[in-house]
């Protein structure tokens, strides 16, 4: 039996594609679980295919799946149907499963209006899937009521069996890393937390189970001999458990894996031993949701924080050069102008070195989704429309479309604004040990503004010269490759090209071998009609293609016919090896 696993496309474009573009952790450990008991699988990653059919009618054509399940988060649910509906026009006999949490919470609905699903495995997914697949290998006119987590038709009318009981050991599950490679990883599954606007309360139950160190660990390791180098974990608080986390970080710096990795937590879940080490063991970012700074709308979240501990949290993590990103969420019950000023007071007292802005959605298996029902007596035909959401606002009459889109407006406007003076204000812990750290974070931040995101933002001002002082910064902790190398491009876009070189030659330094400031030591020189120099400074990384292409170019401009065909072989021989 060969089986397909799908995560759809969603309806509406990103403004970052990083937002949706990796495959659930959970379709991957269903994928393991599948391969360890000798099924054919196969991973779609569908996200990017909504505007190319005929790509998703090839891979059902070549790959000709017996089974088909898909992963659904909700917001890309009609990508699921659309393309159920095309495994159904390919093969009228293959069997559609869809599972996730936009599945569990709305499998009724699914079965009720799309005979395109023939099944919906609820929750916890792996072993249910599993059972399905050897049910479905038998299948001789019966139903399959003894699985639990399942949902399917019996005489036309959608049934669920009992729920599945969420499994007591996630180490005997089978390793994804093994059969698959991925960059999101996770320690944990639940949050003991019960925010009104996410589903994990109702999806977990509010119960949180762990990986062992050396499930996560081994995971890690063997994702990185696959040439994965960052890593983003996903859990929904990665540092619950203390000191099974401290644990997990003092074994990457024993084994000095080379690793960077991202994180969410919780502002009261963090403490300076704790940063201390996740930031040796290579962290760079951690995300905490803030929501508001307005306590009455954190409340009525039941985001159970205060500002003492938000303030805490965000100096603490980057004094020890970890990133601090916020997640704030706007078009709130009871959102105004003064809660939007209360947002930004907060934020120029928390100084959150990046932030993202949500407006509030009411999704399915949520408190404020099943509030919403109650109050407007909806139900879940709502979703028959081909949106992906249901925005809180368009549910309650004191809220405008025009002032939500305002409150956000005025969030990221006012944001962007204060952005370079949060660098400006960067206070980082005096430990030597960190000051090699301090610079590497230093000087990844200083390409946001030179390179990165914040470069083209015209709402960040200034950030040129906030480059230049976060590069000239991280140099005073330690010769960072990246703050010369940044520092001497931002100084040949200002065409102050002597600085250029003088920061580049001394960044060689240091780092004798480095292509990436030979490169550039030699792109400033050429700009001066230096190519003589620009020539030896080639010819010390002359195994590198680029190189050669450039040395190309220097005895062009100097008249070389004979060192130019000659490097123009070296060229050659280089790009057929």
């Amino acid at each position: 039996m060969k089986i397909l696993l799908v995560y759809p496309y969603f309806l509406d474009q990103r403004i970052n594609e990083e937002d949706v573009s990796a495959i659930p952790m959970g379709l991957y450990y269903v994928g393991a679980m599948l391969r360890a008991n000798g099924y054919a699988v196969d991973i779609l990653n569908g996200h990017n295919l909504g505007d190319t059919p005929h790509r998703i009618y090839q891979v059902l054509g070549d790959k000709q799946p017996d089974v088909v399940g898909f992963s659904i988060l909700h917001a890309n649910r009609w990508g699921g149907i659309d393309i159920a509906r095309m495994v159904k026009k390919v093969n009228p006999k293959a069997t559609v499963v869809f599972g996730g949490v936009g599945a569990t919470f709305l499998w009724e609905h699914f079965l009720t209006h799309f005979p395109e699903i023939d099944y919906v495995v609820r929750g916890e997914g792996e072993h249910s899937f599993l059972e399905l697949i050897r049910f479905l290998e038998k299948k001789r006119g019966r139903t399959p009521t003894n699985i639990d987590g399942l949902a399917f038709r019996k005489k036309g009318k959608p049934v669920k069996t009992k729920d599945r009981e969420q499994l007591a050991d996630l180490d005997s599950l089978p390793m994804p890393a093994r059969y698959f490679s991925f960059q999101h990883i996770s320690l944990t599954r639940g949050c003991p937390e019960g925010c009104t606007f996410c589903g994990s309360p109702a999806f977990w139950k509010r119960r949180v189970r762990f990986h062992s160190a050396d499930y996560f660990l081994t995971q890690m390791v063997i994702l990185q001999e696959k040439g994965v180098s960052f890593f983003f974990v996903s859990d929904d608080t990665f540092t619950l458990k203390r000191e099974l986390v401290i644990d997990i970080c003092r074994r990457i710096v024993e084994r000095r894996l080379d690793i960077v990795w991202a994180a969410i937590s919780r502002v009261d879940c963090v403490d300076e031993e704790i940063l201390g080490w996740m930031r040796r063991a290579g962290c760079t970012q951690i995300s905490y949701g803030v929501e508001s700074g307005s306590r009455e709308l954190r409340d009525r979240y039941h985001k159970r924080i205060g500002e003492a501990a938000i303030c805490r949290a965000f100096d603490l993590t980057v004094r020890y050069g970890i990133l601090a990103r916020a997640y704030f969420i706007y078009g709130a019950p009871g959102e105004s102008d003064q809660t939007i000023d209360e947002n930004l007071r907060l934020l120029r007292r928390i100084r959150p070195l990046s932030a993202i802005f949500y407006i509030l959605d009411l999704f399915p298996g949520t408190e404020l989704y099943e509030d919403y029902k109650q109050r407007t007596g909806a139900t879940d035909d709502v979703w028959l429309d081909r949106v992906e959401d249901l925005l809180y606002f368009e549910t309650d009459a004191t809220l405008s479309k025009a002032a939500v889109l305002d409150f956000g407006r005025r969030l990221r406007e006012g944001y962007l604004s204060l952005l370079p003076g949060f660098a400006a204000q960067i206070e980082l812990m005096d430990d030597p040990q960190f000051y090699p750290l301090h610079a590497d974070f230093l000087s990844r931040l200083a390409l946001t503004f030179s390179h990165g995101d914040y470069a083209t933002n015209p709402l960040v001002k200034d950030n040129l010269s906030t480059a230049v002082m976060l590069f000239e910064r991280s140099l005073h902790y330690h010769p960072d490759h990246r703050a010369f190398w940044g520092l001497g491009l931002v100084y040949q876009h200002l065409r102050r090209f002597d600085e250029s070189l003088e920061i580049l030659q001394r960044g060689i330094e240091h780092h004798k071998t480095s292509i990436d400031l030979h490169m550039a030591l030699a792109n400033s020189l050429m700009r001066l009609g230096r190519y003589p120099e620009a020539r030896q400074s080639l010819e010390a990384i002359s195994d590198h293609p680029r190189a050669v292409e450039q040395l190309v170019r220097c005895c062009r401009s100097i008249g070389d016919r004979e060192g130019e065909q000659a490097w123009i072989g070296r060229l050659n021989r280089l790009q057929q090896d």
